[in-house]
């Protein structure tokens, strides 16, 4: 009966095959749009001479700069050193946590969990904002008691002090996705380990880490890759310390006046390139993947380790991070937007405590335009997302057109794309097309759809995995054309996993600061950039009152999503 009602309301007559090739070839078009066409402008512009890629004169001396000269040797340095700093940091907290909450006897398990959320939340650049006021060089909480008692303080201006933060930020990344790994893993390999005396340490060395190679390989990647293309920390706190990185050094090339649009673009091949090898060297790594699997029809329940007096040892450690990670970085900025010039506390400045920041971000007419650009930003990058992912998804799991696999890995390729290269990917793009859309709204909504492709398609691909064709193929031998099966049939099974991409695009699309730095204008200006902004201008105590404002805004915002949403959201 569903089916045959699903058939008198088709109201699309093309028959099926040629349906999905006008779907197909829409689809196409629209992918080649938004990755090939900014790549090949990049690349045009790197080797341009003139200020259009279009001209068709080239040069390569940006090229020779970027790689042969001695600074950009250094800077190569400094980005390889920071990134995988901050890789191996992040993992090795993010991992020991995951452990010490899913392989032990720890008290408390599912409270890291709700902690691991708050600083994925966070954006980056308020989580770098408040370690700038904890380790200041003067007037840091943490440098200002060293100073006076041990006559010295540590350098928040230096690449251990960018590694520390970032590596820090990302940490709980790690920490969901290794306990995910951890989780899917039968321990009985662990418990025979451990039966033949090993102990802890060298059973997870031996045992543990091996078996996890190929979402260790994985993990490592995503923090890498973040690290390299991250923006806040280089630019916060890399450029004043004189440490340049390849985003830091792009940023500084548009500041130039006349801006080095070639420059930047050659910069940004340099770091796309080592973006790609980095997925190159991971799919390597992960290729013989089944060698590494444990997970099988048999039953398991994985046995904890009992910690015994150490046990409140490894809970001391899981509340010292989330101190670290969590506590302290929120009550410097609650302090810092509560004091009218940002000094280290003390009773004079508590009892001159102030909600001026405060009603100066609710009365700044520019903070009220970010806010409302921020918000109308991430509902349409969501929905065109979600309903660009859906039909990519279909077409690439439920039909058999010739290159369907290239849709899904042009949908997929923006993943290795860092946000600051396609920032001066798109400028490229829209200084050459004559379509006028720099610096308004349109070519933020361009940036944030592209970057967050890869996300939808992952998602939505394997949730349409899940689904069996028996339900099509009744509503197609009842008369449905394409999109009244699809409409119909497909969105309601897959609406779990389309909400859950739509809430998770939504919320990354308010932190986004890497692309949209480079593409705002003063009526496009986001929360994340006037964040950016009000640095420059020295009003780090606006800053601290606009980032907390920012966090209760997006926790709450979570919040209130998990409570409506209840498990589908807690899976996304």
């Amino acid at each position: 009966m569903a089916a045959t009602t699903v058939g008198r309301r088709a109201g699309m007559r093309i028959p099926a095959w040629r349906a999905e090739i006008v779907v197909a070839g829409g689809a196409a078009l629209f992918l080649a749009y938004l990755t090939v066409v900014p790549l090949a402008m990049l690349l045009l512009g790197a080797v341009s001479a003139s200020g259009s890629a279009l001209d068709f004169q080239f040069t390569t001396r940006y090229l020779e700069r970027v790689v042969t000269d001695q600074a950009s040797l250094e800077l190569l340095a400094n980005s390889l050193i920071y990134a995988g700093g901050a890789a191996a940091l992040a993992f090795a907290l993010g991992t020991a946590a995951a452990w010490a909450v899913e392989r032990t006897n720890i008290p408390a398990r599912s409270l890291w969990y709700g902690l691991a959320l708050v600083p994925l939340i966070v954006p980056g650049i308020v989580h770098t904002v408040a370690w700038l006021f904890l380790l200041s060089p003067e007037i840091g909480w943490i440098n200002a008691p060293l100073k006076t008692f041990f006559g010295f303080s540590l350098s928040v201006y230096s690449l251990p002090g960018m590694i520390w933060i970032e590596g820090l930020h990302t940490a709980p990344l790690a920490f969901v996705l290794m306990s995910a790994a951890f989780r899917a893993m039968d321990p009985s390999l662990e418990e025979a380990a451990a039966a033949s005396r090993a102990d802890a340490w060298k059973t997870f060395r031996r045992v543990t880490l091996p078996l996890l190679l190929p979402s260790v390989a994985s993990v490592l990647l995503i923090l890498f890759v973040r690290a390299l293309e991250g923006f806040e920390v280089p630019a916060i706190i890399g450029v004043p310390g004189r440490i340049f990185v390849y985003t830091s050094r792009i940023y500084l090339s548009l500041k130039l006046y006349p801006p080095s649009f070639g420059l930047a673009a050659a910069y940004g091949l340099v770091l796309l390139a080592i973006s790609i090898v980095g997925l190159v060297l991971h799919r390597r790594a992960t290729r013989h993947a089944e060698r590494y699997a444990t997970v099988t029809g048999k039953g398991y329940r994985p046995r904890r380790l009992q910690l015994g007096r150490f046990r409140y040892v490894a809970l001391g450690a899981l509340g010292l991070y989330a101190f670290l990670a969590v506590v302290l970085p929120f009550l410097v900025l609650i302090y810092a937007s509560l004091v009218r010039v940002y000094s280290v506390p003390s009773l004079e400045s508590l009892r001159e405590l102030t909600l001026s920041n405060y009603s100066f971000i609710l009365e700044d007419e520019l903070t009220r335009t970010a806010v409302f650009n921020s918000l109308i930003l991430g509902l349409a990058s969501a929905t065109v997302v979600v309903a660009v992912t859906a039909v990519i998804a279909w077409i690439t799991v439920r039909t058999r057109l010739p290159g369907r696999g290239a849709l899904d890995f042009l949908a997929f390729v923006p993943i290795t794309i860092p946000g600051i290269v396609l920032g001066i990917s798109l400028i490229w793009v829209y200084f050459t097309i004559p379509i006028r859309i720099y610096g308004t709204l349109w070519i933020l909504l361009v940036a944030y759809v592209t970057r967050y492709l890869p996300y939808g398609i992952r998602g939505t691909t394997s949730a349409l995995v899940q689904i069996h064709r028996e339900l099509e193929e009744a509503a197609g031998a009842a008369g449905a054309r394409w999109w009244a099966t699809f409409r119909y049939i497909l969105i309601p099974l897959l609406r779990p996993a389309l909400v859950g991409v739509w809430i998770y695009v939504f919320i990354i699309s308010l932190r986004e600061l890497g692309a949209g730095v480079l593409l705002y204008s003063s009526q496009s200006v986001v929360l994340a950039v006037r964040i950016f902004d009000l640095r420059d201008s020295g009003n780090y105590t606006s800053i601290a009152a606009l980032s907390v404002f920012l966090i209760i805004v997006l926790v709450t915002l979570v919040s209130v999503l998990q409570r409506i949403g209840g498990r589908t959201i807690r899976e996304a």
